[in-house]
C-alpha cells in the first residue's frame, strides 16, 4: 500500500478558512475523507486565483495536522465519488444544484493531486463578500465524524450570536439524513439514535479538538421532538441537570476571571474548561510583578490563551 510521504506544504496549521454560508448550510452528502478534501482545498484559495487555476492538493498536509494516514486507494475512491455528489443550495427565489468539482488528477511519485473547480462552483468559494463563514483548518480536519466537521462550520457561522434554533427536520436534511422528498429512507429516526449518533459525537469532538465550545437542546412540539438549539461559545446551566453546588462553584468562578477585566464571553468559556489553566497563569503573572509590569493583565491573559488555542480571537 503505498503511502503518501512529503514535507508540510505552505499550509499553516492555524489557516483560517473562508465559505460561503449558502455552501456551510447547503444540503449535501460528503464522507469524512471527502470533507477533508474539501477542506483542504478551501485553505488553498485566494481571492485573486485565475479561474483556470489548478489546486494541488496534499494529502501529508492533513496527516501533520491530524496525524491520520492517507492513501492513494483511499483518496482516489474518494475524490472519484464527489464527482457524482451534488450541493443544493436553496434560497428563497431558487432551489441550485451544483457540483463543486471539474475533475482531479493525480501525479505519480509526487504525493500530491491536483484539483479543478467547476464553473458554477467558484461564486460561492471566491465572491464571498460579507456572506461567510470563517473557521480553522486544524478544527475541521480534527474532528473525524463527518457530521462533526458539518455541525462544526454551521456552529462558526453562528459564532457572534452564540446560537441557533433549527427544525430537526431541516437539520437533517442539511446533513443528508432526510430527503426532503422521501425518496430515500430517513436515518436515525428515533431521537435517541439521533442524538447519540450525530449530536453527541459532534459535541465530543467540537469541544475537544475545536477552537469553539458547542453544546444543543432539543425541544418539543406537542409529545415530539421538533427543533434544536445548537449554542456556540455560550454557557447554558441546566438546573434540572448540574448540581446546585457545582452551579454556584461556577458562577464563583466566572466572577474570579471577569474580576482580572476579562470580559463575560470569554470568563464563562474559561470558567468552563480552563480554570486551573487560568489560577496557573495568575501565579506566574504574580510572580512576574517585580520583573516585569504588566500594564493591561487582561489584554495579557487573553492573548496568552489565544495563542495556546483555549480562547478564539475575536
Amino acid at each position: 500500500m503505498l503511502y503518501l510521504i512529503m514535507e508540510l506544504q505552505q499550509l499553516p496549521k492555524d489557516k483560517v478558512i473562508m465559505q460561503h454560508n449558502m455552501i456551510t448550510s447547503g444540503r449535501y452528502d460528503f464522507t469524512a475523507c471527502q470533507l477533508d478534501i474539501l477542506f483542504l482545498l478551501l485553505a488553498s484559495l485566494e481571492k485573486d486565483d485565475d479561474k483556470e487555476k489548478k489546486y494541488n492538493l496534499y494529502a501529508k498536509d492533513i496527516e501533520s495536522i491530524t496525524g491520520r494516514e492517507w492513501h492513494y486507494n483511499q483518496l482516489q475512491q474518494a475524490t472519484e465519488d464527489m464527482g457524482s455528489r451534488m450541493f443544493t443550495i436553496e434560497t428563497e427565489r431558487s432551489l441550485k444544484q451544483i457540483w463543486l468539482f471539474s475533475g482531479f488528477e493525480y501525479m505519480k511519485g509526487k504525493g500530491y493531486f491536483t484539483a479543478s473547480v467547476s464553473p458554477e462552483a467558484r461564486p460561492y468559494l471566491f465572491e464571498l463578500k460579507n456572506n461567510f463563514t470563517i473557521f480553522q483548518l486544524k478544527s475541521v480536519l480534527s474532528c473525524s465524524s463527518k457530521y462533526a466537521k458539518r455541525l462544526y462550520t454551521l456552529a462558526c457561522q453562528w459564532r457572534a450570536v452564540g446560537k441557533i434554533t433549527i427544525e430537526i427536520a431541516k437539520l437533517k436534511e442539511m446533513l443528508y439524513l432526510k430527503d426532503p422528498k422521501n425518496k430515500v429512507p430517513e436515518q436515525f429516526t428515533e431521537v435517541n439514535a439521533f442524538r447519540k449518533n450525530v449530536l453527541e459525537i459532534s459535541k465530543q469532538q467540537i469541544n475537544t479538538h475545536t477552537d469553539i465550545t458547542f453544546d444543543y437542546e432539543l425541544h418539543k412540539k406537542g409529545r415530539s421532538f421538533h427543533s434544536i438549539t445548537i449554542y456556540v461559545n455560550y454557557n447554558r446551566v441546566n438546573t434540572k441537570e448540574v448540581d446546585i453546588q457545582t452551579s454556584l462553584t461556577y458562577q464563583k468562578a466566572v466572577s474570579t476571571v471577569e474580576a482580572y477585566g476579562i470580559s463575560k464571553a470569554y470568563a464563562e468559556l474559561i470558567a468552563q474548561k480552563y480554570m486551573p489553566e487560568f489560577e496557573a497563569l495568575i501565579e506566574q503573572i504574580k510572580k512576574q510583578k517585580n520583573k516585569s509590569q504588566i500594564e493591561d493583565p487582561a489584554a495579557y491573559i487573553v492573548a496568552v490563551f489565544q495563542k495556546k488555542k483555549y480562547l478564539p480571537k475575536k
